[in-house]
Parts: structure tokens; C-alpha cells; sequence
């Protein structure tokens, strides 16, 4: 069954696939970092979540999140092409089709672990029209 992109459903569905993946298990440790995304240009408007690592856990939330390390500002087209793995967020990032806010260096230090984020929801059907 299929969720829809930047919905509870599918925030729920990114956390739970991430806790359950052993990578993550391995590499999560007790550390805690959050990322907020803001996606502009959307269908429906702005939309915001927050995904990251609380002592270990992961967490995806929509809205505005407490305490973001970094605040990712990109369009719903750039958005889309990330989550489907067409971008790879760095790759965006030099290129200069996203913004970054905040405190790069800690979410530096901590890139194995928030990639293992990336490969662990893979295997998510998200639908994303």
C-alpha cells in the first residue's frame, strides 16, 4: 500500500521503515540530530517536516520542528527529485538548487548515520502525485 508524500501517513511510514532498518540500528548509536526541510512551490503550498535522530531514534514529523541543527529550504521539484533518489542532496547542494541554514557542521559530523536514513526508506511505496 502506497503513501502519499508529505503526509502523516508518510512521515509515520519514514520513521518506522528507518527504526526498523539494521544499518540504521548499527550507526544511529545514542546521537541526536534534526534536519527541518522547507519545500516551496508546492501543489498545495509551503510544506515543512522534520526528520532526524533523537538518542538513537529516528524521527519524521510534519510542521515545524524545536531545535533544527540545519534548516533545508528547496522547491517541490528539487524536493521530488531527492526523494525519489533522482538527486543526491549534496550534489544539490553545490549545484546551488537548495539552501542551507544552521549549523552545517554538526550535520557533517554526523552524515553516515543521516545517510543510513536515506537507503533505509527506499523500500517505501510513496506515491508521490
Amino acid at each position: 500500500m502506497s503513501v502519499k508524500y508529505l503526509t502523516d501517513e508518510w512521515a509515520t511510514a519514514m520513521a518506522d521503515a528507518v527504526n526498523a532498518d539494521d544499518n540504521f540500528q548499527k550507526v544511529a548509536g545514542t546521537i541526536s540530530v534534526a534536519v527541518q526541510n522547507k519545500i516551496t512551490d508546492g501543489p498545495g503550498g509551503e510544506v515543512a517536516y522534520g526528520m532526524g535522530i533523537k538518542e538513537g531514534k529516528a524521527f519524521c514529523e510534519l510542521g515545524e520542528i524545536d531545535a533544527a541543527d540545519v534548516t533545508i529550504t528547496q522547491t517541490h521539484d528539487i524536493a521530488l527529485k531527492i526523494a525519489k533518489g533522482e538527486l543526491n542532496l549534496q550534489n544539490a547542494f553545490m549545484q546551488g538548487q537548495i539552501k542551507v541554514e544552521g549549523n552545517l557542521a554538526a550535520v557533517m559530523q554526523y552524515q553516515p548515520q543521516l545517510q543510513s536514513l536515506e537507503s533505509a526508506v527506499r523500500a517505501i511505496d510513496v506515491d508521490y502525485n
